[in-house]
């Protein structure tokens, strides 16, 4: 029997879980100590993984296959490749930096909090290292709860989060509904819930009606979760009401199992019926990169700004991998090129839209922390005052803006490049939401927020994290703060510069995938 690895990354969450359980809730740093150690557990085995998966062989390595429920022919069946690793990575990097942050600002039921937070996270990290339906489904569906709690019980009262958890909550359920609706189509024509030996079955491929009708049942769960417009109206409410590392998760990675589903279930095991409706696919991730970035423009409440903002960045993401599925069927090198190319670039925005918008979240935690509010017109001036903040603020929006340097820029040239061989007159559509997105970051956050004059009389008190006192002007970062975003910040520098150790795992699962469909 090989070392059970996967087993233990996604696993290691829910001992914690369960240990906090028997802590008294009274044991309040106790608790959040042990969450923050534990996470690192996932984490540290995430790096290992990173650096022991064979980039030579690449498909499917550390496999563990076991039976499960045989009546049902449901096996327990886990394993990683070049698109897994990095979001598995991703995953553990995030829960840790949010369960390290709200170990410094959670102030009530931390008992509560941190379980359903590594719940929360051995529900991400099973989606990702999931090769049979029914375990992908489980998995899929534990990340429903926890979340749904944290926003209800942690958000903000002003914000209404009671009904930001249930708008979430019916959302994803109605997608998780119909997705299981085309499980269960492709189980009864593959005979296997296998996703590996399904998508090699290729069912409903002289069946277009089916197929469709497949591809429409996977493509709701997915989208929703994404989310693409026209599914995107939850978003800004769940992440406006969200406690700030629920926020983090929610665009770092929440979003990204969405994304992940269309790149390892939908495109391979339908490729037929995903070519017959990749244009509207395409048109979708068109209409979410404008329609997100337009709305961007006409918020003054900073964290629904970042949030409409992650449905224009997730669009890049539909649109590179839709571009990808209309060029299905093509023979001519310079078009499968094209192709991984568009895939590279959504696989390589999900990544670097994680750390991004995840530290834009964790950035509007830390002044909400201190000014009590987002209102970008109450603020002003804050370069001269918070000067450390600024400069973290600076390189994270020109990050999310896609400054060539930074990590935002890759992922963004590689989709369109891709999808301009493949859907010329929608990529070059799309590229207006590049000039949005410029507009919104330089003048509504920088502008509005660093320059010009300080005006005292905007904010009536100032709370300095480090000594908890109520004070007239504001204090730049804590120690916890700069800790939290010097990985995310680091990162951003790196993969701007250098994000060939990403692309060395996204090309090999992008040419993989076309391989197989060829």
């Amino acid at each position: 029997m090989s070392f059970p690895l996967l087993t233990i990354i996604t696993f290691a969450p829910l001992l914690g879980a369960l240990v906090i359980l028997f802590l008294p809730k009274e044991n309040e740093r106790t608790i959040k100590n042990w969450s923050v150690l534990i996470s690192l557990l996932p984490l540290a085995l995430s790096i290992f993984l990173w650096f022991a998966y064979n980039k030579t062989s690449g498909g499917y390595q550390f496999q563990e296959v076991y039976s499960w429920i045989p009546q049902l022919g449901a096996t327990y069946h886990m394993g990683v490749d070049g698109l897994s690793v990095p979001l598995i990575f991703l995953t553990a990097l995030l829960t840790t930096l949010g369960l390290y942050y709200s170990s410094f600002t959670i102030k009530r039921r931390a008992k509560e909090f941190f379980l359903l937070f590594l719940l929360l996270e051995m529900g991400m990290l099973g989606v990702f290292v999931s090769l049979d339906y029914v375990l992908f489904y489980v998995f899929w569906e534990i990340g429903l709860v926890p979340m749904y709690f944290l926003i209800a019980i942690w958000g903000q009262a002003k914000d209404r989060p009671q009904y930001a958890a249930i708008k979430f909550f019916i959302f994803t359920l109605v997608g998780s509904v119909a997705m299981l609706l085309a499980i269960l189509g492709v189980y009864f024509v593959t005979g296997t819930f296998d996703i590996v030996e399904a998508a090699k079955a290729k069912p409903f491929a002289n069946d277009m009606f089916l197929g469709s009708l497949a591809f429409w049942g996977f493509f709701l769960g997915f989208a929703i979760k994404v989310p693409s417009f026209p599914f995107h109206t939850w978003l800004p409410d769940a992440h406006t009401a969200a406690p700030t590392a629920g926020s983090v998760i929610l665009a770092g990675v929440l979003l990204k199992l969405g994304a992940y589903g269309f790149l390892r279930i939908v495109l391979p095991t339908l490729p037929n019926a995903f070519k017959a409706w990749s244009l509207v696919v395409v048109a979708l991730g068109v209409i979410s990169i404008i329609y997100g970035a337009f709305v961007c423009m006409a918020q003054w409440d900073l964290k629904r700004l970042i949030a409409y903002s992650s449905v224009s960045h997730m669009g890049y993401v539909m649109l590179g991998i839709g571009a990808a599925a209309f060029g299905m069927g093509a023979t001519e090198q310079a078009t499968i090129n094209s192709q991984a190319m568009a895939i590279n670039g959504a696989a390589l925005q999900m990544f670097n839209h994680g750390i991004i918008t995840g530290g834009l979240f964790f950035l509007v935690g830390i002044i909400y922390e201190r000014a009590h509010t987002r209102e970008l017109k109450k603020f002003g001036g804050l370069s001269a005052k918070l000067p450390y903040y600024y400069g973290i603020m600076l390189v994270t929006a020109f990050a999310s803006l896609g400054l060539p340097g930074l990590a935002g820029f890759w992922s963004e040239f590689l989709v369109f490049r891709g999808a301009f061989d493949l859907v010329k007159v929608y990529a070059a559509v799309g590229v207006l939401g590049i000039v949005i997105t410029a507009a919104y970051i330089l003048w509504k956050i920088i502008q509005f927020m660093f320059l010009g004059d300080y005006d005292p009389h905007k904010i009536d008190h100032w709370t300095n994290l480090t000594t908890g006192r109520d004070e007239h002007e504001p204090s730049d970062m804590a120690t916890f703060e700069k800790v939290t975003m010097w990985p995310l910040v680091a990162f951003m520098v790196l993969f701007g510069i250098f994000p060939t150790p990403l692309l060395n795992f996204f090309n090999l699962a992008a040419n993989e995938l076309l391989q197989r469909l060829m």
